[in-house]
């Protein structure tokens, strides 16, 4: 790692605070105690007269009654061999492998794990959370009623984190599935599930919001494909939760528990669960198929806050902003003329309010189909016709190149973003696996009173390109980025395209031109 980027981890965590407190909710043994919890929609309680505050309708040990018995716990076994790699992080050489691992500490025996899930045909399909079974050699599931089976995957989506197990068995309980749109802010919620292996623990609480999604929480399914749109609860969710079901006062599933925002682990108020609407189109193709067949407009999409709306041109901040385009597959909204920077307002005609609202929008349409984007480009509307795509059933690892070429320019100062910005070495784009396209200046420096730190900019963030305004300019040294700063003046916004090196993907970032 070079001293540069090493540097530039504080920065960076900084920057990104939020997206380092969240945590999957599964219990993979890391910590002493598990916890659960979730919110549930209850109708209004009765209040016995002479008597205040004394609750006379209380649905919650029906719905638990109802919907217990089709909850299991899940445990899981891994025995594989971790994947070796070289001390600097590159991959081990074809046949090299046994000559690295007698530098590998021994192996303690098989790892660990449980989980939460619940039957949803009384043939024994059973969704859970994509990383619940990931990597599993072994699933074994057990039942309220301490029946207990072999499991087979048969098939998760990193994507959404969604998995299908399935048990061979007849007649077993189920639970309905809802309609998480149908839902509201406020509403009560049941959280049913396997908290640190107290099996069949259930909490309630209430959804305290809908349609979170960011970048933030992509991280944790290391995937450039994530559909990320969050119901959010204040009932307690931790490590054991996760794939147990959200459930309402009809006592049905409305989200699969999967997350918690924490800056220990452990639940400190904030959780998250997959809108079931999301899950049943992931189960369904997962059973047909054997992976989702999603449609794939190819943008990576970030929120719309108040500098960008100001460089559209929107009266309002609404929309998603295009971050950047997919790697390893072709993008058809780039080869339709969408561009970094522009913030889709509209998919046939119907608007998007923010970054959630476009992936349902998209999951909605099949691979093949034509769909009109509209976009808003500084100032200017546009509607373009995009040919969906398909999403790769197997992702593959963007391949990182190498490139020689002359050492990078020293450090230079550019007071009008208020940062230093230093062109990328080879030695840096070796040592921290920089794609050629992406290797533009990095931020060495930060002044706390500039407009770069007040707008997002850090240290260890790679400026690639200046969208706008006027032409687009590759940036490969701090002179190309002077150069393009000449133009304005302050008050201006520059729309830049940043590379984030800690998490393989691009972000656009609208900053105000300073003094």
């Amino acid at each position: 790692m070079s001293r540069v980027f090493a540097r530039a981890r504080l920065g960076l965590v900084a920057v990104l605070a939020f997206a380092g407190g969240l945590v999957f909710a599964a219990g993979f043994n890391l910590t002493p105690f598990g916890y659960a919890q979730q919110g549930q929609k209850a109708p209004s309680a009765a209040v016995q007269s002479g008597s205040p505050n004394v609750i006379t309708n209380n649905p919650f040990p029906a719905i638990a009654k109802r919907v217990t018995p089709a909850v299991v716990y899940i445990e899981t076994e891994r025995t594989a061999q971790r994947r070796l790699r070289r001390p600097n992080g590159q991959d081990i050489p074809p046949g090299m492998e046994q000559f690295f691992r007698q530098f590998e500490p021994p192996q303690q025996g098989p790892s660990m794990a449980s989980g939460s899930g619940f039957i949803v045909s009384p043939d024994g399909y059973i969704l859970t959370n994509n990383h619940v079974v990931a990597d599993a050699d072994v699933v074994n599931v057990t039942l309220l009623d301490k029946r207990t089976f072999k499991a087979k995957v048969v098939g998760r989506d990193p994507s959404t984190d969604v998995a299908v197990i399935k048990i061979d068995g007849t007649n077993l309980p189920t639970v309905p599935l809802g309609d998480d749109a149908q839902e509201q802010v406020g509403d009560w919620v049941l959280a049913i599930g396997n908290p640190l292996s107290l099996q069949f623990t259930v909490t309630a609480g209430i959804i305290s919001a809908k349609g979170r999604s960011s970048a933030e929480f992509a991280q944790l399914y290391g995937s450039q494909y994530a559909i990320v749109d969050y119901i959010q609860t204040d009932a307690a969710i931790n490590p054991g939760n996760s794939g147990g079901p959200l459930v309402n006062t009809q006592g049905e599933v409305i989200g699969i528990n999967s997350a918690i925002a924490s800056t220990t682990g452990l639940y400190a108020g904030y959780g998250f669960a997959i809108p079931i609407s999301l899950a049943k189109r992931v189960m369904n193709d997962l059973i047909k198929y054997g992976h989702v067949n999603r449609a794939l407009l190819g943008v990576s999409i970030q929120p719309v806050g108040p500098n960008d709306a100001k460089v559209a041109g929107l009266k309002d901040i609404h929309g998603a902003k295009v971050g950047g385009f997919t790697t390893d597959a072709s993008s058809p909204a780039e080869q339709a003329g969408i561009q970094e920077g522009d913030i889709i307002t509209a998919i046939n005609g119907k608007p998007v309010d923010t970054d959630a609202d476009l992936q349902r929008m998209i999951l909605n349409y099949e691979p093949g189909q034509t769909v009109d984007v509209t976009v808003m480009r500084y100032g200017q509307q546009k509607t373009l016709k995009v040919k969906l795509g398909k999403v790769p059933s197997n992702e593959q690892v963007a391949s990182n190149g190498d490139s020689s070429g002359e050492s990078g320019a020293a450090p230079a100062s550019t007071k009008k973003l208020g940062i230093t910005v230093q062109a990328i070495t080879p030695q840096m784009a070796r040592e921290d696996s920089i794609p050629p396209e992406d290797r533009g200046v990095v931020v060495t420096d930060v002044d706390t009173q500039g407009t770069g730190y007040h707008n997002g900019i850090g240290q260890g963030l790679i400026i690639t390109k200046v969208l706008g305004p006027g032409p687009q300019k590759v940036v490969r040294t701090p002179a190309d980025l002077d150069q393009a700063l000449q133009r304005l003046h302050s008050g201006d916004v520059i729309s830049l395209l940043v590379y984030l090196p800690q998490q393989a993907r691009t972000v656009v970032l609208n900053v105000p031109i300073g003094q």
